[in-house]
């Protein structure tokens, strides 16, 4: 039996998958990837969120990007909110990368810049599953028929802003012609903002109210990382803990993108999925962050020199190991 969705601390917690629920892969499926861009806006991500950070100057970025991934074999999906579809250079850049190698156009959320503009802009708002359903509703209408316009086809994949899910994210999806969701962080809760809590979430693609979802992949490395979820849920209420334990090499909690993550950090997390049989691993980033200066990851040349050497070790260790 399906467990119950249930709120904590102010945020949703996703019902776990049934046995019966997790994607029966072939037999010769092997070992996948994917690669999730979240291809928005540039704002202040120190700052209080503001309807006004419209600007999409650092998509001109896009195609020298998807040209080094094409050169490595690997597909891009970008996941497009309001202001990059409300912008016609931006489309264009796009329409301009679409089925070149595989490559597809996505939904994202961002509440605080998608019409309509029913609510207050707060940081409980920002998580687009706390908004009452019809207001959600009528944002991912907006959003979905601005993308279907933009590009003449209806997107089927689908990222909530933040990661904010909420208990009728799913339904509203699945009934407006989506099939895939990514917006589940697997091991991550963003409860004590008031967002929804992954923590029990695994990297186990699963089937959902009529969809599939696909978390982004999160692994624990380090001597203890057997212990895994429940040893860093503990880790957390000892002031320093996590922080400790992951110097010393005993647990770490790793997701599987260059924002944030170091690039030793991400091998020994790529080498351990995929030496645990992991089927898919599911990669992403910010588009912002392919100019410097736009978000916390990638302030300098520097950072981006490092962004891009990240990507080029991670994809050299998947093309070793048979990774498609």
């Amino acid at each position: 039996m399906r467990d119950p969705p249930v709120n904590v601390a102010g945020g949703y917690r996703p019902p776990l998958p049934a046995p019966a629920d997790l994607i029966a892969w072939p037999a010769d499926f092997g070992t996948r990837f994917t690669v999730f861009v979240d291809t928005e806006e540039e704002f202040d991500w120190h700052a209080p969120l503001s309807r006004e950070s419209r600007a999409t100057t650092a998509v001109a970025a896009l195609p020298a990007t998807h040209a080094r991934f094409a050169a490595a074999g690997v597909p891009l999906n970008f996941m497009i909110d309001h202001p990059i579809v409300s912008n016609p250079a931006a489309v264009d850049i796009l329409r301009s990368l679409i089925g070149q190698g595989g490559t597809t156009i996505g939904t994202q959320l961002h509440p605080w810049v998608n019409p309509p503009f029913d609510e207050a802009v707060t940081p409980h708002n920002s998580f687009p599953g706390n908004l009452p359903m019809t207001l959600e509703a009528a944002k991912l209408d907006s959003l979905t028929a601005a993308i279907t316009d933009a590009f003449g086809v209806p997107p089927i994949a689908y990222r909530a802003g933040r990661y904010g899910i909420g208990p009728q994210t799913v339904a509203l999806l699945a009934a407006r012609g989506y099939r895939i969701d990514s917006s589940m962080r697997a091991r991550y809760s963003y409860a004590s903002e008031g967002g929804p809590d992954f923590s029990a979430i695994d990297n186990a693609p699963f089937r959902i109210g009529g969809m599939i979802e696909l978390p982004l992949t999160t692994m624990f490395t380090g001597l203890l990382r057997r212990a895994g979820q429940p040893l860093y849920a503990r880790l957390g209420q000892v002031p320093r803990g996590r922080g400790l334990f992951a110097r010393t090499g005993m647990l770490a909690r790793v997701a599987l993108t260059p924002e944030g993550m170091p690039l030793a950090d991400a091998l020994e997390a790529v080498r351990i999925a995929l030496g645990e049989g992991l089927p898919l691993l599911n990669f992403s980033f910010h588009s912002p962050s392919l100019v410097p200066g736009h978000t916390p990851y990638v302030r300098d040349r520097t950072d981006l020199a490092a962004f891009y050497r990240w990507w080029d070790k991670v994809l050299a260790m998947l093309d070793l190991r048979g990774a498609p």
